[in-house]
């Protein structure tokens, strides 16, 4: 008897194979600028095809999204190992942060299951699996080598992520670089060593902040 997983676990076709990277990659721009609550529908027309091809690919919104986090959890660790083969620890650190953040601050989808949404409980636990050893590495290299306070550990730099991501987000439309000033920030409060290369030589003007601040509570008021 052929069940489902089978279906889905055979080699596909080479157009099955393209439509399906097409459907993919219409997804993750789809999601990253509407959220979660963008329809099949959307993606579908957004990659130039019917909605019954994204639906034999992918069963359900659920699966289409369990797919994108996937990709996801693979790039952000793929960063990771990367950033751990740079010589200096704390360019390390800093490189993996900075392009960790790039991802994740303009895509409102990503922080959206980051942030709790019902289509990552079953998820996240198995990322941060994935993604937390790696991470931890870069850490510890930082503390050996004298640039990182010693009592930090790897759920603080989680929390870190989230809450520049979620500025990130919430100023991309006005100021698609403000979380760098926070990010900048924080690390110098951090570091140990002063020997360490800041994020940013010079923070952005105040004035920067103040016409982002602004805008975002314009926009939340229109959209609320």
């Amino acid at each position: 008897m052929t069940t489902q997983t089978d279906y889905f676990d055979r080699p596909l076709r080479a157009d099955a194979e393209r439509n399906r990277a097409k459907i993919l990659d219409a997804a993750a721009i789809v999601f990253a600028d509407l959220g979660l609550e963008a329809t099949l529908d959307q993606v579908a027309a957004a990659a130039g095809v019917g909605v019954g091809t994204v639906y034999r690919r992918f069963p359900d919104k659920d699966a289409l999204i369990g797919a994108l986090f996937e990709n996801g959890v693979d790039e952000i660790a793929n960063l990771a190992s990367s950033a751990d083969t740079m010589e200096n620890s704390w360019d390390a650190l800093v490189w993996f942060l900075e392009q960790a953040l790039s991802r994740q601050c303009v895509n409102r989808g990503l922080r959206e299951i980051v942030a709790g949404s019902p289509y990552a409980e079953a998820r996240l636990d198995q990322a941060k699996c994935r993604i937390a050893p790696a991470v931890e590495l870069l850490i510890e290299r930082a503390q050996r080598d004298g640039y990182l306070r010693d009592d930090l550990v790897t759920t603080d730099f989680m929390i870190l992520e989230m809450m520049i991501s979620l500025l990130g987000n919430k100023t991309s439309h006005v100021a698609p670089d403000l979380w760098r000033r926070y990010l900048t920030i924080i690390l110098d409060g951090l570091v140990v060593s002063r020997s360490a290369p800041s994020v940013l030589r010079q923070l952005p003007a105040d004035s920067i902040m103040s016409d982002a601040l602004g805008s975002v509570h314009r926009h939340a008021r229109r959209h609320n």
